[in-house]
C-alpha cells in the first residue's frame, strides 16, 4: 500500500462537551486542524496516491460545515434553546459526538466516502488525526477487516 497525507490547519470553530463535568461543557473554540492519511494498492498515472491540487472538494467541504461552525452532539439538550436564543449567532453542524475522537470517527466516514468517489474507488482513507489546539489531538483509523 502506498499512502501520503495532506493537513488542513486553523480551522476555527467552537464545540461543547455537554456531558462534561466541567470548563469543556462550555461553548468554546479552537483553530483545528485535520491530518488525512490517504492509501492506494496502485498509484495513479502522475505516481499519485491523491492528487493534492485535485482535494478542493474536501477544502470545500470544510469550509461549508466547519469553518465558523458551532458543533453540538445531536444529543444536547441545550442546544436548540441556545441556537433558538439567537439563530444568526450560529452556524450549526450537528455530529454524533463533538469529542476530538467523535469528531475523527465522524470526518472519517465523510472523506472517506468523497475520497473514493473522487478516485473511483482507487484511493481511500486511512486514517484521520485531528488537534483541537497544538496539545491535544485524536485518531481514528478504522480496524481492518
Amino acid at each position: 500500500m502506498f499512502t501520503c497525507s495532506k493537513t488542513y490547519t486553523d480551522i476555527p470553530f467552537a464545540h461543547r462537551q455537554h456531558r462534561h463535568d466541567g470548563h469543556c461543557s462550555l461553548i468554546h473554540g479552537h483553530n483545528w486542524s485535520f491530518r488525512l492519511t490517504f492509501g492506494a494498492g496502485e498509484t495513479d498515472p502522475n505516481g499519485f496516491v491523491v492528487d493534492f491540487g485535485r482535494l478542493r472538494f474536501l477544502r470545500d467541504w470544510i469550509e461549508q460545515n466547519l469553518d465558523h461552525a458551532c458543533l453540538f452532539n445531536e444529543d444536547d439538550p441545550l442546544r436548540e434553546t441556545l441556537v433558538q436564543a439567537a439563530p444568526e449567532a450560529y452556524k450549526v453542524t450537528l455530529v454524533p459526538s463533538c469529542s476530538c475522537e467523535g469528531l475523527a470517527k465522524h470526518l472519517f466516514g465523510i472523506f472517506d466516502a468523497m475520497v473514493r468517489e473522487n478516485t473511483r474507488d482507487r484511493a481511500y482513507l486511512v486514517e484521520v488525526e485531528i488537534w483541537e489546539d497544538a496539545r491535544n489531538s485524536a485518531r481514528y483509523r478504522p480496524d481492518p477487516t
